[in-house]
C-alpha cells in the first residue's frame, strides 16, 4: 500500500530586523557605486553632447542622409549638410581651410585625413577628450600607434606646408588659410606616424601603443573608409555606457 504523501505548507521564516538593515546597506552601497561610476563617466565618456564648434550640434542625433561619416548616422554631432564637403574627392576645402595648398592629396592620405575630420566634425564620443579650457577642441586622444604609422606611410610622399594644421597657416581676412612656408614632403616636415599624430593636429591626439592582438584588428579598421570604421577608443567608451547602464537597471532592480 502506498503511503500518502501530504503536503505540509513551510512557514516562511520571518526577516530579522538585523537583515532588514544588512539589505538597505547593501541597496545603498549599490546606489552609491552606481553615483560614482555615473560621476567618473561623465569626466571621462559622456553619453550625451557635443563639443561647441561651429558645426557641432549641442546634442548627438541621428543624421540619415549623411554623404559621409556615415559611421556615425545613428548619433552625430555634425549635420547631414556638412558631410557634401567630404564626399567629393578630391576635398579642396572643409569650411575655409583649403587642404591642396600644395597640391590635391593622393586618394590614401585623403581617406586618412577623412577620418580625422569626420572623428572631430560628428563622434558623439570626440567630447571625452574635450579640451579643459577651450570646449570646441579636443586634447590628448589617443589614437592606436599602427594607425599613426598607416596615416604617416598613406601620406609621406604628399605635400605640406605647415607642421602644425592648426595654427602654422597664415590666414586672411576672410578667414581662409595660405602657406607662409615651401611646400615639402610629409616625410621630410615629420620623422614617422608618432610625430605626425601628435603635430599635425597640436595636442588634439596622441599615440597609443596597443597589443599585438589589439594592432591587428585596428589595423584592419584604419585602411577601411572612414565612413565605416570606428577606433578602439570609441568602442571602450561604448562598452563603459552599458555597464553604467547595467548597474543602473541593477540599482533600480533593488529598489523596487
Amino acid at each position: 500500500m502506498r503511503k500518502a504523501i501530504y503536503c505540509v505548507p513551510v512557514p516562511q521564516r520571518s526577516i530579522t530586523q538585523k537583515e532588514s538593515r544588512r539589505g538597505k546597506s547593501q541597496t545603498t552601497m549599490l546606489r552609491f557605486a552606481v553615483t560614482l561610476f555615473a560621476v567618473i563617466m561623465s569626466s571621462t565618456c559622456q553619453k550625451f553632447g557635443c563639443l561647441e564648434g561651429s558645426t557641432h550640434k549641442l546634442k548627438p542625433s541621428p543624421e540619415p542622409n549623411m554623404r559621409e561619416c556615415t559611421l556615425y548616422s545613428k548619433s552625430s554631432c555634425c549635420y547631414a549638410d556638412f558631410t557634401v564637403q567630404l564626399a567629393r574627392s578630391p576635398v579642396i576645402k572643409i569650411s575655409n581651410s583649403y587642404w591642396n595648398r600644395c597640391g590635391q592629396l593622393s586618394k590614401p592620405c585623403e581617406d586618412f585625413m577623412k577620418k580625422i575630420e569626420c572623428f572631430y566634425r560628428c563622434s558623439p564620443y570626440a567630447a571625452r577628450w574635450i579640451h579643459p579650457s577651450y570646449t570646441a577642441a579636443i586634447r590628448s586622444v589617443p589614437l592606436c600607434q599602427n594607425f599613426c604609422d598607416d596615416w604617416y606611410e598613406a601620406c609621406k610622399d604628399d605635400s605640406t606646408c605647415v607642421r602644425n594644421w592648426l595654427t602654422d597657416w597664415e590666414r586672411d581676412r576672410s578667414g581662409e588659410n595660405h602657406c607662409n612656408n615651401e611646400c615639402i614632403l610629409y616625410s621630410e616636415m615629420y620623422r614617422n606616424g608618432t610625430d605626425m599624430c601628435q603635430s599635425m593636429w597640436g595636442k588634439s591626439f596622441k599615440s597609443s601603443k596597443e597589443s599585438s592582438s589589439s594592432s591587428s584588428s585596428s589595423s584592419s579598421s584604419s585602411s577601411s573608409s572612414s565612413s565605416s570604421s570606428s577606433s578602439s577608443e570609441e568602442r571602450a567608451c561604448r562598452k563603459k555606457l552599458l555597464k553604467f547602464e547595467k548597474l543602473k537597471g541593477e540599482e533600480e532592480e533593488h529598489t523596487r
